[in-house]
């Protein structure tokens, strides 16, 4: 009757999630959002057993996500988020690289017709997408292709590799990855994929690139234990190992600072992608 409203519960992030249940059981698809370190950081349990187990179409909209939120310091830089949501059964987990594909993210879970987290930043981040750029639900896209040519050696083998290192990355620092697959262009083979779906992966596409190239790095504003890179790590670990590296925060808490000191300081800036495709690629031989 009412297509216009919206409802505000305050700060109660665990009543936001019971409530969005609720109406979902009775036919609605609620968008619920907050900051990220409260929802789904303070409603975790809320979520699993309201949302997830139910298997209630729930969207659940996690802003303010990583380190770059920048002074609201370490309480408000949700690291944990993506760790969280895609342990539990039944959850889609979206990370978008940029507005553009933030929109496309919100339609597609509005009728993937499955609980879902869509995380998001604070900062106005670099728009690297199009109305044009194709959008799938699970399915990851390459953004950055840097042949080789292949050595004496592998010419004279049944497989010859075209890439050096694959680089997988999620949410607005895919911009980074992006600069630094072009500061290599000349020294490396780079491929580089928008991994935008952390849960269900897209494994068909990581594997096939994996293979070819011989050598992972990952990257994610997030902590390294339980993220985007562990969920690859575990793929890879089961189908098809191969050294890895990881760009994301190393078992700390944020803090004050603005966004570009913050992800510096924590080794998500495009020289630390730089250095680890280098270091993965002398762990390849």
């Amino acid at each position: 009757k009412y297509p216009e409203r919206y409802v505000e519960l305050g700060v109660a992030e665990q009543n936001l999630a019971t409530i969005a249940s609720g109406r979902a059981n009775y036919g609605k698809i609620p968008f619920m959002a907050s900051y990220a370190t409260f929802s789904p950081g303070r409603n975790n349990e809320q979520i699993r057993t309201n949302i997830s187990l139910n298997y209630v179409p729930v969207k659940i909209i996690g802003s303010h996500a990583g380190v770059s939120v920048g002074p609201d310091g370490a309480t408000h830089q949700a690291l944990e988020d993506i760790a969280l949501m895609r342990v539990q059964p039944n959850m889609v987990v979206i990370s978008p690289c940029d507005l553009e594909e933030a929109r496309k993210a919100t339609l597609a879970a509005a009728t993937n017709g499955s609980p879902t987290y869509i995380r998001l930043a604070r900062e106005k981040t670099p728009v690297i997408t199009t109305t044009e750029t194709p959008f799938e639900i699970g399915k990851a896209q390459v953004f950055w292709e840097n042949k080789r040519s292949p050595t004496s050696l592998e010419v004279k083998s049944d497989f010859a590799r075209t890439s050096d290192v694959l680089v997988l990355a999620t949410g607005p620092l895919l911009y980074n990855a992006l600069r630094a697959a072009k500061e290599l262009e000349n020294e490396i083979g780079v491929t580089v994929i928008n991994l935008h779906t952390i849960k269900p992966l897209d494994s068909e596409t990581i594997l096939r690139y994996a293979k070819d190239a011989g050598a992972v790095v990952t990257v994610e504003e997030h902590q390294i234990a339980g993220g985007m890179g562990s969920a690859v790590a575990e793929l890879l670990a089961n189908r098809y190992p191969l050294p890895i590296e990881f760009i994301g925060v190393r078992d700390q808490f944020g803090q004050s600072g603005t966004p570009e000191e913050l992800i510096e300081h924590y080794g998500m800036g495009v020289s630390h992608i730089v250095a680890a495709v280098r270091k993965v690629i002398k762990r390849k031989f």
